[in-house]
C-alpha cells in the first residue's frame, strides 16, 4: 500500500497545467507526473496569433518554464506520448514504461484537420495552425512571401488571414460557407465582418472549395477552386477544425461523443479518470446539456474543478462559456453561453445599427436566455447582466425579449 496520492495528467495545455497546479496546492505531498508530445511546457495558444503578426516574443508566449515545475514538484514528461490508459491496473503507459495513478485526467485536447486535396500532401509551404512549431515556421515563410491564402471559416482561418494581412502579405481567404462562423453568425453579422476583413485589404471568396494545388519543387505555388478561380500564392495556412484525441480511452468503456463524455464533475464512466478541456464532451448544469467547448478560458475552469475533484472533493463545473476576440482592426466578437453552433433548436432576438456596425444576438431555449453574440467595438455593456441572467436561469416571454437587447448595465 501507498500512503502518497499519485496523479496522471495527460497533456499539458491550460487544462492540464492548471489540474496540476491546483492538485500541488490541495496536496504537498502527492506526485504529478504531466505528459505532453510537445517540446515545450506550457504556452499560452491565444498568444500565437500575437506571435504569428510579430506582436510578441516567443519568451512572452511561454507561461510555465520548466523552473516552475520543478518547484512544483510536478514531474512534466516533454516530447512523450502515451500509449495506453489501462484502467483495471490503474496505470498508464508511455515509452514501455508504467505509470500508476489514484486519479488520472485526459486533457488531450484535438489536431488540426489537414486536405486530402491533390497536391497538398508534402508541400513544404502549406501548413496549419494549431502549435507553436507551427507558428515559427509559417512566420519564418511570412518574412519572403508576397501572396498568401487562408483556407476555411474557422477562428483558426480568420487568425491566418488577420496576420497574412498584417504581416503586409496579399491574402486571400476561401470559405467553403456563405460566410465566417457560418453556424453562428447571421448574415448581417457575417455581412459586417466581411466588411472589416476587406477594410484591412483581404480578398474573401465565399461558397467556394478547393480543386487543386499546383506545386513547383516541392511547393504549392497556384490554388485553384472549383469554380475555376486561380490564385498565385507563396504560403497556404489551413483552418478546417479539429479531430479531437480520444483515441487514449477507446476499449477502456469511457463514452466519446464529439469528445470523451464525462459528467459534472469532468468525471468519465470509469471512476478515478477525468476528461478536461478540448476534449472533453462535459456536462453544463446552467445549459441543462453535454457539449465540448474548446476556449483557452474553459480549459482553466476545467482544470480547476478536475484538480479539486481528483483530489477528493466534490465540485461542479459551474462556468458560463464565453470569448472575446478582434477581428481586424475595426471588429470585435464576444460570444457567451450557447449559440446556434451547439444546438439548433434555439429561438433568436436580434438588433444592429449598420453605421456603427453593431450588432447583438440573444438564444433562448424554452424562455430561458442561455446565450448570447456581441458584434462591434464598444458593444459589450450588459454583458455581466446577461450571464447572471443565464447563470440565474431567468425566464423570459416572448414579448419581453426584445427590450433585453438595450441591456446596458
Amino acid at each position: 500500500m501507498h500512503d502518497q496520492r499519485r496523479y496522471v495528467i495527460i497533456g499539458n495545455g491550460f487544462a492540464g497545467t492548471t489540474c496540476a497546479e491546483g492538485l500541488r496546492k490541495l496536496d504537498a505531498s502527492c506526485s504529478i507526473a504531466l505528459f505532453t508530445d510537445e517540446a515545450y511546457p506550457l504556452y499560452n495558444r491565444i498568444a500565437l496569433p500575437p506571435l504569428l503578426r510579430k506582436q510578441v516574443t516567443e519568451q512572452k508566449v511561454i507561461i510555465r518554464d520548466q523552473a516552475w515545475h520543478d518547484k512544483h514538484v510536478i514531474d512534466l514528461h516533454l516530447r512523450t506520448r502515451v500509449d495506453k490508459i489501462v484502467p483495471e491496473e490503474k496505470i498508464v503507459i508511455a515509452d514501455g514504461v508504467s505509470y500508476p495513478y489514484d486519479a488520472l485526467l485526459v486533457a488531450t485536447g484535438g489536431r488540426p484537420n489537414g486536405t486530402d486535396v491533390a497536391g497538398a500532401a508534402g508541400a513544404h509551404n502549406v501548413y496549419n495552425f494549431q502549435y507553436m512549431d507551427d507558428t515559427i515556421a509559417i512566420s519564418q515563410q511570412l518574412e519572403t512571401a508576397k501572396s498568401a491564402v487562408a483556407i476555411g471559416g474557422s477562428f483558426i482561418a480568420y487568425e491566418l488571414a488577420e496576420a497574412f494581412v498584417a504581416r503586409k502579405v496579399e491574402t486571400h481567404w476561401i470559405q467553403r460557407g456563405p460566410r465566417f462562423l457560418r453556424r453562428m453568425l447571421d448574415e448581417i453579422s457575417g455581412e459586417y465582418v466581411d466588411e472589416a476583413a476587406r477594410k484591412d485589404g483581404a480578398h474573401l471568396y465565399y461558397n467556394e472549395e478547393i480543386a487543386e494545388f499546383v506545386r513547383s519543387n516541392g511547393a504549392v505555388t497556384k490554388v485553384i477552386t472549383k469554380s475555376g478561380i486561380s490564385i498565385d500564392t507563396d504560403l497556404v495556412g489551413i483552418g478546417l477544425g479539429l479531430t479531437i484525441n480520444t483515441e487514449l480511452v477507446a476499449g477502456t468503456g469511457i463514452g466519446v461523443k464529439t469528445g470523451i463524455e464525462c459528467d459534472d464533475r469532468l468525471e468519465t464512466a470509469i471512476k478515478g479518470i477525468y476528461a478536461g478541456g478540448d476534449a472533453a464532451e462535459f456536462y453544463d448544469p446552467i445549459a441543462e446539456m453535454h457539449y465540448r467547448m474548446g476556449t483557452w478560458n474553459n480549459a482553466g475552469a476545467h482544470g480547476k474543478v478536475a484538480a479539486i475533484n481528483m483530489a477528493g472533493g466534490d465540485e461542479r463545473y459551474h462556468d458560463i462559456p464565453e470569448y472575446s476576440s478582434k477581428l481586424f482592426t475595426d471588429q470585435t466578437i464576444t460570444q457567451f453561453g450557447l449559440s446556434p453552433e451547439y444546438r439548433n433548436d434555439l429561438e433568436m432576438v436580434r438588433s444592429f445599427d449598420h453605421e456603427l456596425k453593431h450588432y447583438r444576438a440573444l438564444f433562448f431555449r424554452e424562455d430561458r436566455l442561455v446565450g448570447g453574440l456581441l458584434l462591434g467595438k464598444g458593444n459589450r455593456a450588459g454583458k455581466r447582466k446577461y450571464l447572471e441572467a443565464i447563470k440565474t436561469k431567468m425566464r423570459f416571454p416572448k414579448t419581453e425579449r426584445e427590450s433585453l437587447l438595450t441591456w446596458t448595465a
